[in-house]
């Protein structure tokens, strides 16, 4: 790119707009704890494990946005994401369930992105 404050600022809202989702949703499952264990059980995932999820998805969300650690984040949550997608989005006999296996096919490669890409200037990490 030949302006590299663009493209720098581009990382930036590709940073925040990646993380939303993940900020949000380990927010959610606080607030909907019980509910959350109990979808957890139904896809054969032990609700013990709803902390690690909860800290993952809004600690990891918010180092995205901040852009600390990021390359590492970026990788654990591309992990994470694909994980997730197989594990509660594998019935294709409801499309809603393929359309989000392919959103999170699509948010892993976004990961996958920032992980080759790095942070960008705007960000704690400065790469």
């Amino acid at each position: 790119m030949n302006n590299p404050a663009l493209g720098d600022a581009a990382k930036l809202i590709g940073r925040i707009l990646l993380a939303l989702m993940f900020v949000l949703a380990g927010w959610s499952k606080i607030s909907g704890y019980a509910g959350t264990q109990a979808y957890m059980a139904s896809a054969g995932v032990p609700g013990i494990l709803l902390p690690l999820v909860i800290i993952v998805e809004l600690i990891g969300g918010l180092m995205i946005v901040v852009g600390f650690k990021t390359r590492l984040v970026a990788l654990a949550l591309f992990a994470f994401t694909i994980v997730a997608s197989v594990l509660f989005h594998m019935n294709w006999a409801q499309p809603m369930q393929q359309l989000l296996f392919m959103k999170n096919l699509a948010v892993a490669g976004g990961f996958l992105v920032l992980f080759a890409a790095g942070a960008g200037a705007y960000s704690v990490d400065k790469d």
